[in-house]
C-alpha cells in the first residue's frame, strides 16, 4: 500500500484530510521533537479507530510537519557515526557494486539499518555495531550455504544474512552475492 493509499484509507474511515490531522496533533502538542511515536499511535487507535500501520503513516507525516524528520542523508550518516564509522567504507562499496549493475537502485535508511532497493523491490538490507556489519539480502529459493544463512531471525525481508566481522569481509564472495539479489530484483 502507498503512502498516499493510507492517507486515503485514513480519511474514508475518520472523515479527517491528513492537514485536519496536522492540526490535531499540533493542538495536541504531539509535533514536538520529545514525543514519542507510542503516545501518538495510542492516541489514534483511542480516539479514531486507527490501526497501527495507519497511524505510523500519520506520524511519519507529523514528522514532516514539524520539520523533526531527519533526510536520507543524515539518517545514513548517522547509521555509520561513533564506533560504527568503520564501517563506512565497505558500506559504499557494496553500495557503488549494486549501483554498478543499473541505474535503478537506491537508498531508504531508517534509524536502524539502511535498504538497498532497485525501483521499489529490495535487494539487501545493512545494519551495524560497533562489531560488525550484518548484509541481508533478498533471495528466494537460493540454498543456505557457507556464510550465507538464514535471515528470518535478522529481518523478515530478506531471505539470506552474512555477518562481516572486519570491513574487509565484504569481499567478492559477498559481492557476488548482492549482484544476484539485485538481478532477483528486478
Amino acid at each position: 500500500m502507498s503512502f498516499q493509499a493510507y492517507l486515503d484509507t485514513i480519511e474514508k474511515k475518520t472523515g479527517l484530510d491528513a492537514n485536519q490531522f496536522i492540526a490535531l496533533a499540533r493542538q495536541k502538542g504531539f509535533l514536538e521533537k520529545s514525543i514519542k511515536a507510542g503516545d501518538i499511535i495510542s492516541w489514534l487507535n483511542d480516539d479514531y479507530g486507527l490501526g497501527h500501520g495507519h497511524a505510523m503513516a500519520l506520524v511519519n507525516l507529523f514528522k514532516h510537519a514539524s520539520g523533526n524528520a531527519a533526510g536520507r542523508d543524515e539518517k545514513i550518516e548517522k547509521l555509520f557515526s561513533g564506533k560504527k564509522e568503520k564501517w563506512r567504507p565497505a558500506f559504499d562499496r557494496l553500495y557503488a557494486h549494486i549501483r554498478g549493475l543499473g541505474e535503478d537502485v537506491g537508498l531508504s535508511p531508517t534509524a536502524t539499518y539502511v535498504s538497498i532497493l532497485r525501483g521499489k523491490n529490495k535487494v539487501a538490507i545493512v545494519a551495524t555495531t560497533a562489531d560488525r556489519m550484518d548484509i541481508g539480502l533478498k533471495l528466494k529459493g537460493v540454498p543456505f550455504t557457507g556464510r550465507f544463512s538464514d535471515a528470518a531471525a535478522f529481518n523478515a525481508m530478506v531471505t539470506h544474512k552474512v555477518t562481516l566481522e572486519t570491513p574487509d569481509g565484504l569481499d567478492q564472495e559477498v559481492l557476488d552475492f548482492a549482484a544476484r539479489a539485485y538481478t532477483a530484483a528486478g
